[in-house]
């Protein structure tokens, strides 16, 4: 079992036809779960639709969206909507029995709503918030995705989730899919990007054991924290491996599944 995230920025440009036929030679031998980003789509309809959108961070360095409730609706329009049925579409005309789900649908991710955030300002002041419409994620319904995979589905999940008072909420799309991978016992999850992996000081990390992972996460810069700490998070749920490569690559799911390409973050 693999689950494989797609991010937002392998979206913008058209999915890989090389990632297609790799996805096919998968399905061979390997049950599989899609999840996938698009924050940056996201951003770009709310500002057409005059919403600006707000960004925060955490006194961790974490930057994410501020999702009030107009931002909670667009959210849901472009990434259960539009994304996530482009991406449906494309993969059935290549042959790819797919379905469509959010993390709404049959409850698939329940997470706590965050009625407080801490941030730190533009001053670098710690201030507290009202938590808008972010989740933590809490609970997996891995039975409706199993369902699917073993009627021979590919399920593609975009990052919504229920909140306990059956509110919509945002959770980041990276820690979906090592909820996921966790819930169904999967060997890998492996988080496609525009970058090669992990750089640290302008070298590739190839390999990196998850207690190196936790040291060097204060280091690591915006996007790329919110993958190790997926990863990290999907390690301690008993996944196997996690991998951080390239997706504009020749056959990049089999380069990163060899660990030819990108990082690899094991517990060892």
């Amino acid at each position: 079992m693999i689950v494989l995230k797609i991010g937002g920025s392998i979206l913008e440009t058209g999915l890989n036809p090389s990632l297609i036929m790799d996805i096919k030679k998968t399905l061979k031998t390997d049950k599989l779960v899609i999840v996938h980003g698009g924050g940056d789509e996201v951003t770009k309809i709310a500002e057409n639709l005059g919403k600006p959108q707000e960004f925060v961070v955490s006194p961790s360095g974490i930057r994410s969206r501020y999702t009030d409730k107009e931002t909670v609706k667009i959210y849901t329009m472009v990434m259960a909507g539009k994304i996530n049925k482009e991406i449906v579409a494309y993969l059935l005309s290549r042959g790819i029995p797919a379905v469509g789900l959010s993390g709404i649908d049959a409850a698939l991710l329940r997470a706590k709503r965050k009625k407080r955030l801490v941030i730190i300002d533009e001053r670098g002041r710690r201030r507290i918030i009202e938590g808008g419409f972010t989740g933590k994620i809490s609970q997996v319904n891995k039975k409706v995705i199993k369902l699917l995979i073993d009627n021979g589905y590919v399920p593609v999940v975009s990052s919504l989730a229920i909140g306990e008072e059956n509110e919509l909420l945002n959770v980041d799309s990276d820690r979906a899919a090592a909820y996921i991978a966790g819930a169904l016992n999967a060997e890998k999850v492996i988080f496609l990007t525009d970058v090669q992996g992990l750089l640290v000081d302008g070298h590739l990390v190839k390999k990196l054991p998850i207690a190196n992972a936790e040291t060097l996460l204060p280091k690591i810069g915006a996007g790329m924290d919110k993958k190790i700490i997926a990863s990290i998070e999907a390690l301690k749920m008993g996944v196997k491996e996690a991998i951080i490569a390239p997706g504009s690559v020749e056959n990049p799911l089999t380069e990163a599944v060899s660990h030819r390409r990108g990082t690899v973050i094991a517990r060892e």
